[in-house]
């Protein structure tokens, strides 16, 4: 047998296993609420090449692909267990096992790394949570994929309504049709049909009514059985307390911004500060799409380095703010066209550092380009640190903060050196490190971060959301502090 014959006849065998993966996979999440990962990235509802790609991220952190023959026996033992709601890693299971020296099976080892998943403390199963959208463009439609996606067994969150400006006739096809089909994210996953009779798109059958306002004050939300629910605003319309109090109608709880919040608004940053939100707060803001990008990697430099000063040049995607060709636009640059011109324009993201990182004191300054691409931008961050250090040294954290620390769904990292912007088309991390990109000298380092400012932020306000509705369930093994 030939050496393609080996890789072919191997490469069959590791299919099979993913296949057999996908049920297991499948059932711990409809019926336990257990979300199974793979170095933070989610299995669940994916293909069998899916699953074997996933396992090739593996190669970052010891320089070799992890095999779904590893990861395997951890999901079965995964499955024989008495689960309550969680996240559970299977990748992280299998390195920190390897690791181990004291002789224990697979199943003992995965009963004890889980342990606070099962028995008497394990976390109960929550009844479902109500979201509204307010507002479905370019945020909001995406939000809506996740929450769909995240539905699963029912008692996580639910997106029961979105509230529109009404749009003529054909409305709620059209909006429908803008759900299934994407230019830049592609086709939605599942099936989606229209109730037009009755005001509803069925998504994956998730029904979702849709609501004509013009103001946020008409609504009662209550007349449609919602009840308690989360308002994600994702018109930026409004970004103060006075403004955002509006949504605050029968039926809705609380209101989270797709914007950067202004005034007393908390500006939060899933992974950094969300765990110093009151539960009693009622009007949050999850800040900018560029504010997330470079947070998670500032926590992570200072942590460890100390950040004295810095400064951050975006060149950002151009966005539905801008025209497409030029025209009166009230501010100065944005008029210009989109599609044809680099545009200097301002960016908030520095100023906002303040109030998602209050106990850094490094002054952050920052300036954006905006450039004619649709989606995906970068972030690039140049800090005056506390110390020397090395590139080696600098690229070695941040690996580590990206596999096993409490920032790994935020920070991610490639060290292919041909990366491009599309290449990131879909990522759901806050940020991810080019690590080919990377400049070091003395106290100097250059941090190159890409962002899908569209999805990645998404993401990001899902997990805030979650975090607020109380079903953002603990995750095991827990990540290293």
């Amino acid at each position: 047998m030939t050496v393609n014959d080996d890789s072919f006849t191997n490469w069959k065998h590791r299919e099979e296993i993913a296949e057999s993966m996908i049920p297991m996979i499948g059932k711990l999440h409809r019926e336990r609420d257990v979300n199974v990962l793979l170095h933070s990235r989610s299995l669940v509802n994916k293909s069998v090449v899916s699953i074997l790609k996933t396992h090739r991220f593996a190669r970052q952190i010891a320089g070799e692909e992890l095999s779904v023959t590893e990861t395997l026996p951890f999901l079965e033992a995964l499955t024989a267990l008495d689960l309550g709601p969680s996240q559970i890693d299977i990748g992280m299971l299998a390195a920190t096992y390897k690791a181990d020296d004291r002789g224990l099976s697979v199943a003992e080892f995965t009963a004890e790394a889980v342990a606070g998943a099962t028995g008497a403390g394990k976390a109960e199963r929550r009844e479902g949570r109500d979201v509204v959208l307010y507002g479905f463009g370019r945020i909001g439609r995406l939000v809506a994929r996740l929450l769909i996606e995240k539905a699963g067994s029912g008692n996580g969150l639910r997106l029961r309504a979105i509230v529109v400006r009404g749009g003529g006739e054909q409305d709620i096809v059209k909006r429908a049709s803008l759900l299934r089909r994407d230019s830049i994210h592609g086709q939605f996953q599942g099936t989606i049909t229209v109730d037009e009779a009755n005001s509803t798109i069925l998504a994956n059958g998730n029904a979702i009514k849709v609501i004509y306002a013009d103001d946020p004050s008409s609504v009662d939300y209550t007349a449609y059985g919602i009840k308690d629910a989360i308002l994600i605003d994702n018109t930026g319309k409004w970004r103060d307390r006075a403004g955002l109090s509006k949504h605050l109608r029968p039926g809705i709880e609380k209101v989270v911004l797709t914007a950067p919040g202004k005034g007393d608004v908390p500006n939060i940053v899933h992974g950094v500060n969300h765990d110093t939100l009151k539960p009693d707060e009622r009007i949050l803001s999850c800040a900018s799409c560029t504010t997330n990008a470079i947070v998670p990697p500032l926590k992570a430099m200072d942590d460890e380095f100390g950040v004295e000063s810095g400064h951050v040049e975006t060149v950002h995607s151009f966005t539905n703010d801008q025209n497409l060709l030029d025209n009166y636009h009230r501010s100065e640059r944005r008029g210009r066209s989109a599609p044809l011109n680099m545009v200097i324009t301002e960016t908030g993201a520095a100023s906002a550092v303040a109030k998602a990182l209050p106990d850094l004191k490094a002054r952050i300054t920052g300036s954006s380009i905006r450039v004619p691409v649709p989606d995906v931008s970068i972030a690039i961050l140049n800090l005056r640190l506390r110390r020397e250090t090395s590139r080696a040294e600098v690229l070695d954290h941040l690996r580590e903060v990206s596999l096993t620390s409490p920032l790994r769904r935020q920070i991610d990292f490639i060290s292919a050196p041909d990366a491009v912007s599309s290449d990131f088309i879909g990522s759901r991390h806050a940020s991810i490190l080019d690590a080919g990109a990377t400049k070091v000298e003395g106290d100097n380092a250059i941090l190159y971060l890409w962002y899908d400012n569209e999805f990645g932020y998404s993401c990001q306000v899902i997990r805030v959301v979650q975090h607020v509705s109380g079903v953002e369930y603990p995750t095991y093994p827990a990540p290293a502090l």
